[in-house]
């Protein structure tokens, strides 16, 4: 019996919730828990009815104490760790993204997405994969290069970053191109389950929430180098 996926639409347009609303309808192991229309609902939802998905817009206006999707999207992943956050939006802002994975976003969607690719990303979700696509991966790490090369400052005495097996940082390379754990585990002539317990001992590792998380960490600590 394939479990349901309890999922929570957050968005200010109700007429998007809506038709997210509709879509997920037509899912069988796929079930709408709960709405909310600004962070401070989405926060107050999500600790109450711990939704297995969150689908989050970014942009929300400010409402008690919460300015919008990302500070909502923390405040969820401190409240409910095991909720994957996925970032529906119309902003593809280097920015944003990067603040998204930040607070603990596993996906970052634009809503121009096709409706029959929304249950397929809260799917992927839920069996561990980074909704990236390929051109916000980009940005990304743009960003974080532009970052790295305007130089933070050093901190006196930093900590030893945490060290990867040589398989490790195959898997995590792979991560960082966008490959999902079927192509990883071809590429690299290994089970999926295998590829599963590299990736869940790499984020253990560099106590990162997600896979793109896991890659920005170890680029910022020389841990892995990406080609120019």
């Amino acid at each position: 019996m394939v479990e349901t996926i309890r999922v929570l639409l957050v968005d200010d347009h109700e007429l998007l919730r809506r038709g997210l609303d509709i879509v997920l309808q037509q899912e069988e192991d796929i079930e709408v828990v709960g709405e909310a229309g600004d962070g401070r609902e989405a926060v107050s939802k999500a600790t109450e009815l711990k939704p297995d998905v969150v689908l989050l817009d970014v942009r929300m206006p400010a409402h008690g104490g919460i300015s919008g999707g990302i500070e909502a999207a923390a405040a969820i992943k401190a409240a409910t760790p095991a909720t994957r956050i996925i970032m529906l939006t119309m902003s593809d802002e280097e920015a944003d993204l990067y603040d998204a994975i930040k607070a603990g976003a596993t996906g970052y969607l634009l809503k121009e997405i096709p409706p029959h690719e929304i249950a397929a990303s809260i799917r992927a979700a839920m069996g561990g994969q980074s909704l990236i696509t390929p051109s916000m991966a980009t940005k990304l790490l743009n960003e974080f290069a532009t970052m790295a090369k305007q130089g933070e400052e050093k901190r006196e005495e930093a900590p030893v970053p945490p060290r990867l097996s040589g398989r490790e940082l195959e898997v995590l390379r792979l991560i960082a191109t966008g490959a999902n754990n079927g192509k990883i585990g071809k590429v690299l002539f290994i089970s999926e389950n295998t590829v599963k317990n590299h990736v869940r001992n790499i984020l253990e590792k560099l106590q990162t929430h997600s896979r793109v998380e896991a890659v920005l960490y170890a680029v910022r600590e020389k841990i892995l180098d990406l080609p120019e």
